[in-house]
C-alpha cells in the first residue's frame, strides 16, 4: 500500500512539521509555514539493494579528474571535474556564473568530452546562444534545453546520455510531484536531492547554478550545501572587472581556494598573477596605504590596503571598512589608541582593500595599523615594502602561518624589504634575499616603516 504525507516546511530555515504553526520554532519567524506533499512511500521499511558492506573490503577508487582548461577553475575544484560530483555555484545576478560554465563546458567538449545538456530555466535557447555568440562558443556538442520541470529534464537526460549536466537555475527547476511553487524551499531540497541521486547512479558530473541572497548566501535551504559535492561562491562588484571563485566545501579537494579572473567583452579571462593586478595601479608616495600578503587556500597573494583618516564634521566619528571584517578594525583602532599613543577619537577612518578582495585572517591586523597611521601622520610607507603580522590587544605582534610562502611571494613581485613578526623571523628556514625586519609590537613596527 502506497501513502502520502503533508508536512508543514518553513519557507524562511527549512523547520519542518507536521502540522500547521503561526510562528516557526526553529527561526521565530510568523507565518512562513507552508503546506506541502510529500512523495509516495511504502506502507513497508524500504530495503538497501546493496546490503551493507565491511570497511575492510572497500576498495578505494582513484576519483578520476577531468580537466576543464580552466587553470582557475580546475585550481578552486581541486584539479578537475570528478565523475559523479555535483557542483553547486552560487553568486550575485550579472556576475558571471553562466558565462563561466558556458565557457568551461565548450572547453571541456572540446577536447573530446562527448556532449552537455545545458538547461536553462531562466533564458530561453535563443537568448542563450546570444550569450554563446558574444562569447565566441559555437558547438554541436552543448545540447540546450529550455525546461523546468524535473521529470522532463531527467526523461531527457536518460535519452541523450550526456557528459555534463548544467542547471541552470535550481530555484526555477520544479517536481510535479509537490504542489509548491518553484523556489519554495521543499522544490529546491527535493530537485536537488533527485539530481545528486541521478549524477551519482550514472556517474554524470552536474553543475547547478544557484541564486543568492541578499547577504550572499545561497537562497533556500542549508541543507542544499550539504547534498552537493561542491560549493563555490562567485563574487564581484559590477563597478569592477575582477571576479573571484571561491570554494567554500569540496568533498574532492581543499576548501578556501579560489581562482580569480577579469570580465571582458569575450568573456572572462583567468588571471596567473592576481598579485601584480591587485598592484597594478598602485601609488608610489601616497600615505595610508600598505601592501600585504595574504593566505588564500594555498594560494600567497599581495594586495593593497588602503586607509583615510580625516577629521569627523559629525557628533560621533564614522568607521567604515571595506574587505575586512568591520568588528576587527575597530578593535585594532582602539588598541592604536590605547598601546600606540594615537589621537583617533575626532576622526573618521575608512578601510578598503583594493580590487574587491574579501581579507578574513589576522595577518592583515599589522597592515591595517601601519596603513592607519600612516594616513594620519601623512607619511607614505615605502612602496618597496610588504608587512604582514597578528596584532593582540596589548600591541604585541604575533606570528603567523606560512610566512615563507608570503615572503617568497613579495619576493616574486619585487619588494625589496618585509617587515614581519619577531617570532616568524627566528623560526625561518630557508634564506631570502629580501631584507627582513622583525617586529615585536606595534611601537617597532611603526618606528621601521613610519619613520621620515
Amino acid at each position: 500500500m502506497s501513502r502520502t504525507k503533508t508536512v508543514y516546511t518553513c519557507q524562511s530555515c527549512g523547520y519542518t512539521s507536521l502540522k500547521w504553526l503561526g510562528k516557526c520554532p526553529d527561526c521565530g519567524s510568523w507565518n512562513t509555514l507552508v503546506e506541502e506533499t510529500t512523495g509516495k512511500g511504502s506502507d513497508r521499511g524500504p530495503i538497501s539493494a546493496t546490503g551493507p558492506v565491511p570497511l575492510s573490503e572497500i576498495i578505494l577508487g582513484t576519483d578520476n579528474r577531468t580537466s576543464t582548461h580552466i587553470g582557475e577553475l580546475d585550481r578552486v575544484l581541486g584539479g578537475g571535474v570528478v565523475a559523479g560530483a555535483v557542483v553547486l555555484i552560487g553568486g550575485d545576478p550579472g556576475v558571471g556564473k553562466s558565462t563561466l560554465i558556458l565557457q568551461a563546458m565548450s572547453r571541456l567538449l572540446g577536447s573530446g568530452g562527448g556532449k552537455c545538456l545545458y538547461v536553462s530555466g531562466e533564458e530561453s535557447a535563443s537568448q542563450l546562444k546570444l550569450r554563446a555568440s558574444r562569447l565566441g562558443i559555437d558547438s554541436e556538442d552543448i545540447l540546450v534545453l529550455s525546461e523546468t520541470s524535473l521529470e522532463v529534464i531527467l526523461a531527457e537526460t536518460e535519452r541523450t546520455r550526456p557528459a555534463f549536466v548544467v542547471i541552470d537555475s535550481i530555484q526555477t527547476t520544479y517536481s510535479e510531484e509537490l504542489q509548491s511553487a518553484p523556489g519554495t524551499v521543499g522544490q529546491v531540497r527535493e530537485c536537488s536531492a533527485r539530481l545528486m541521486l541521478h549524477a551519482k547512479r550514472y556517474g554524470i558530473p552536474t553543475f547547478i547554478i544557484g541564486h543568492v541572497t541578499k547577504d550572499g548566501s545561497i537562497a533556500g535551504p542549508r541543507v542544499l550545501e550539504h547534498i552537493v559535492d561542491t560549493v563555490l561562491y562567485f563574487e564581484g562588484d559590477r563597478a569592477h572587472s575582477f571576479r573571484v571563485l571561491r570554494t567554500v566545501k569540496n568533498r574532492f579537494g581543499s576548501t578556501n581556494e579560489i581562482g580569480v579572473f577579469e570580465m571582458t567583452d569575450s568573456g572572462l579571462m583567468e588571471i596567473t598573477n592576481p598579485s601584480e593586478l591587485f598592484l597594478r595601479e598602485r601609488s608610489s608616495d601616497a600615505s595610508g596605504s600598505a601592501a600585504t600578503s595574504t593566505i588564500e587556500g594555498t594560494r600567497p597573494l599581495i594586495v593593497e590596503i588602503q586607509a583615510l583618516v580625516s577629521p569627523t564634521t559629525f557628533g560621533v566619528p564614522r568607521r567604515t571598512s571595506i574587505g575586512v571584517d568591520g568588528q576587527r578594525v575597530n578593535l585594532l583602532i582602539a588598541v592604536l589608541e590605547k598601546i600606540g599613543g594615537l589621537h583617533l577619537g575626532l576622526t573618521d577612518i575608512y578601510v578598503n582593500v583594493v580590487g574587491g578582495l574579501r581579507i578574513a585572517e589576522p595577518a592583515t591586523d599589522l597592515p591595517i595599523i601601519l596603513s592607519i597611521a600612516s594616513s594620519l601622520k601623512e607619511i607614505p610607507i615605502p612602496s618597496d615594502v610588504f608587512v604582514f603580522g597578528e596584532v593582540g590587544l596589548s600591541g604585541e605582534i604575533r606570528a603567523v602561518t606560512q610566512a615563507e610562502a608570503r615572503l617568497n611571494e613579495g619576493e616574486k613581485i619585487g619588494f625589496k624589504r618585509a617587515v614581519i613578526p619577531a617570532s616568524n623571523l627566528s623560526r625561518l628556514n630557508q634564506r631570502s634575499d629580501l631584507q627582513l625586519t622583525g617586529v615585536r609590537d606595534i611601537h617597532e613596527a611603526m618606528e621601521s616603516v613610519l619613520s621620515r
